[in-house]
């Protein structure tokens, strides 16, 4: 097996991801407890099988810094192939007599150029291109190579971003391998795993039904409470559930207001056609509407929205007996961007992880937790979810809240649900709606003066973000043609009362995230 030390990366578990795709098995530690285990002279814990090769997460911190997360030495007298990625590689270089500087900044898509003519037998980097697009996303670089390593990769402003020292199996990366956008990445990582670890492969196979039993031991003769939003999400959660507990499972669609307004008859379909439960619609928008007015900060925004949510998930609770656990659609990039891990940063608390109370009276049930969007969508198809459900957009559970910058009121509400579908009309109009991943408008806070009539207009700014995606965890923004785009800001401008212009996002995830809040 595969060791990953996490240092707090919001990729650290996506890199296990991909080499359980590949049908490696992999491990996660953090850096203190390896530490403690190598200085004890235990070497690795009995339970965890042989490890074969390490592979350093990346992580927020700065390798120079008081307290940055680090490793004993040792780790490189074990004989063991590692893999730096990111902060790993970094950290490799400081702890071999490397040097690390906060020189160049690199966010975002760069362009890895190969060395040609350097005959590397064992390297990870044996490739067919010699030059590909790569994720990078970084603060520090490595500015003087340890002893042994010969740089094989650079980028426009990073020398030293694909290094090696066969000799001793250490490898570096100052990219993301194990990102969607970076091409070429699972080769790198098969490489190490195979060629460098000579792991033997056993590909994963997703088990709906594997899921389901879980379920079934984790809730015995209880009932379930089910937040449902007609989402990709929640729907396969809930539907893995009720195959698991029958008429236990209790859905409640919260009507706040927040989402698109075709959504109750979306959920009304899938529980009472697709699945026959007791479906429960609590009618809560001027309770939204009130609990957000005043606030404009994202984290307050999803805090209110997330302890909203439990009082009114947990009123429900008292009306039905037996009722033990509140069931949620959390899917794995929920969990690491609300700080999921140890030692990562918060990049924004999710109303359904960091959004959420200190104190539940209910058991969480999140049967997807640990899989990402990608994963979701193929265990809702295996288990017999139609593809429309289960293909549909996104859609982020504290609704368009986090899609009006500042704060929420029923005039601006009303703005962005108009100016949203009109996106979606013209993309469906265009049959592009099936080839995006996500595709949306912002109510951005911006004000800049327009002449409608003849007459000066200073209005709010329309911002339209549509991204290119499989797990969520990376996305690109789409090449819509510039008609489409052209019929979307014409249409927002003239149907939508008080707007002024519209701006097409063209960033990137990283450094942007899915969201604007």
């Amino acid at each position: 097996m595969i060791l990953i030390v996490d240092f707090g990366s919001q990729t650290a578990h996506l890199i296990g991801r991909r080499l359980r795709q590949l049908g490696v098995e992999v491990s996660y530690v953090y850096p203190e407890k390896i530490n403690k285990q190598l200085r004890d002279g235990k070497g690795f814990t009995p339970h965890i099988p042989m490890v074969r090769g390490i592979i350093f997460s990346g992580g927020p911190a700065s390798v120079y810094e008081k307290g940055a997360p680090t490793v004993t030495k040792k780790i490189f007298e074990l004989g063991i192939p590692i893999l730096g990625i990111c902060y790993g590689w970094q950290l490799m270089a400081h702890l071999l007599g490397g040097e690390v500087k906060n020189t160049t900044k690199e966010y975002g898509p760069q362009t890895l150029r190969l060395r040609s003519g350097q005959a590397f037998n064992k390297s990870i980097f044996s490739l067919p291109e010699d030059e590909f697009s790569v994720i990078v996303s970084h603060g520090d670089s490595v500015t003087k190579l340890p002893s042994g390593f010969q740089v094989i990769g650079s980028t426009t402003t990073v020398p030293l971003a694909a290094v090696v020292n066969e000799k001793e199996n250490f490898y570096g990366a100052l990219f993301h391998p194990e990102a969607d956008h970076t091409e070429y990445g699972m080769e790198i990582l098969k490489n190490f795993a195979i060629n460098v670890c000579q792991e033997t492969l056993n590909p994963l196979v997703l088990d709906p039904n594997a899921i389901i039993g879980e379920i079934r031991r984790a809730v015995g003769d209880k009932n379930v409470i089910y937040a449902v939003s007609g989402g990709v999400d929640s729907t396969v959660a809930a539907f893995l559930t009720g195959k698991a507990i029958g008429k236990s499972l209790i859905p409640v669609y919260v009507d706040s207001g927040l989402m698109r307004p075709e959504t109750d008859q979306r959920v009304k379909y899938i529980f009472t056609k697709l699945i026959d439960a007791n479906l429960v619609i609590v009618d809560a928008r001027k309770r939204f509407l009130k609990a957000l007015k005043g606030i404009t900060d994202p984290e307050l925004k999803r805090k209110a929205i997330g302890k909203l949510y439990i009082d009114i998930f947990e009123e429900e609770a008292k009306k039905h007996k037996g009722v033990a656990f509140l069931g949620q659609g959390t899917i794995y990039s929920d969990v690491i961007e609300s700080k999921g891990s140890k030692l990562a940063s918060r990049i924004k608390s999710h109303h359904n992880v960091g959004g959420l109370p200190k104190e539940l009276k209910l058991q969480l049930l999140e049967p997807l937790r640990n899989f990402y969007k990608d994963e979701v969508r193929q265990l809702g198809r295996l288990a017999g979810l139609p593809e429309d459900i289960v293909a549909q957009q996104p859609f982020p559970g504290p609704g368009f809240a986090v899609r009006i910058r500042g704060e929420v009121t029923e005039e601006r509400l009303k703005q962005v649900i108009q100016a949203d579908a009109i996106v979606l009309e013209e993309l469906k109009k265009a049959e592009l709606y099936e080839k995006v991943f996500q595709s949306f408008a912002i109510m951005t806070a911006a004000y800049s003066t327009a002449v409608k009539g003849d007459s000066r207009v200073f209005a709010e700014v329309v911002g339209v973000r549509i991204i290119e995606s499989h797990d969520i965890m990376t996305a690109r923004w789409a090449h819509v043609p510039y008609d489409v785009l052209a019929s979307i800001s014409s249409r927002i401008v003239n149907e939508v009362p008080n707007v002024s212009r519209v701006v097409y996002d063209i960033t990137t995830k990283p450094p942007a995230t899915m969201e604007w809040e």
